[in-house]
């Protein structure tokens, strides 16, 4: 799955529009490398999301093409 799709899905960002913005600003990163939107997660990858002064760090527990609002919070666990 894409990464600006993962983190839309995951309800890690809002709109994936903003994911990508983000992407292509490079305040993303993956496995401490920054990523493209274009990157295709894996269980396991260590994302790292920086807004603003907030940095968000987060692993990928699980990839699935949709989810509600109460399972999106299972598909990652913040570090």
């Amino acid at each position: 799955m894409r990464l600006d799709k993962y983190l839309k899905v995951s309800r890690l960002v809002k709109r994936r529009t903003i994911a990508n913005e983000l992407c292509d600003a490079k305040h993303v990163e993956v496995n401490g490398k920054t990523a493209r939107a274009s990157y295709e997660v894996k269980q396991g990858d260590e994302i790292a999301i920086q807004m603003g002064a907030r940095l968000i760090r987060a692993r990928v527990l699980r990839l699935t093409e949709y989810a509600t609002k109460e399972t999106a919070g299972e598909m990652f666990e913040l570090l």
